[in-house]
């Protein structure tokens, strides 16, 4: 929102924002319908959609959604839990499954688990039958090892990267470590992507 990094500023307006109302996931009840839409039945059907590839809007009190990108909200999910879920949600898998492969049984770190990304990379990547691994703070290691990490490393304390041990895919989601460093963690042929870059293999 504050166009920072300033190269952000190359896709989101190099003076002003390019969409005046920000936000890009919402929740929320649907008003109306157009007269081509099938999917949902009513109006008052709770739903929420990630916009990214539709321009923003999500902080205005209404919104004109495409159909394809919206979906019914989960029962059990608040709004407010659901609007929280499109954007991280997605990158997270992207990252490990469209540029990392993840299989099974590999050895996966998550830098910034316990992050938006993070916290569903590694339920994603344990749903994958990945053994896990959380890079975080100390106040958040509990946080990690509920959501069903194998290992949980303090960053304030250790080095994953001086560790020795080496890594399958990495999911590198605050880009905090050099190139260099994450090769170091990677074992032969694996792969690395970063939120919002191209994965490379090692």
């Amino acid at each position: 929102m504050r166009a920072k990094p300033f190269f952000s500023r190359a896709s989101l307006g190099l003076l002003r924002p390019k969409h005046r109302i920000l936000g890009v996931d919402i929740a929320g009840r649907i008003e109306a319908v157009g007269s081509g839409v099938h999917h949902f039945k009513q109006p008052g059907d709770e739903v929420y959609a990630n916009l990214l590839d539709h321009g923003s809007g999500g902080f205005a009190e209404y919104v004109s959604v495409p159909v394809e990108v919206m979906s019914l909200k989960p029962a059990n999910l608040s709004f407010e839990e659901a609007a929280a879920v499109p954007m991280a949600a997605v990158t997270a898998l992207q990252g490990l499954r469209h540029h990392g492969e993840i299989g099974p049984e590999q050895m996966v770190l998550i830098n910034g688990a316990s992050g938006g990304i993070g916290t569903f990379a590694v339920q994603i990547a344990k749903s994958c039958g990945s053994e896990v691994t959380g890079v975080t703070s100390t106040r958040n290691l509990d946080l990690v090892r509920s959501l069903g990490a194998d290992h949980v490393v303090d960053y304030t304390t250790s080095d994953f990267v001086r560790s020795g041990q080496r890594y399958d895919l990495i999911l590198d989601t605050i880009g905090n470590r050099s190139v260099r460093d994450l090769r170091r963690a990677l074992a032969e042929g694996a792969r690395q992507p970063s939120s919002g870059s191209p994965a490379w293999r090692s």
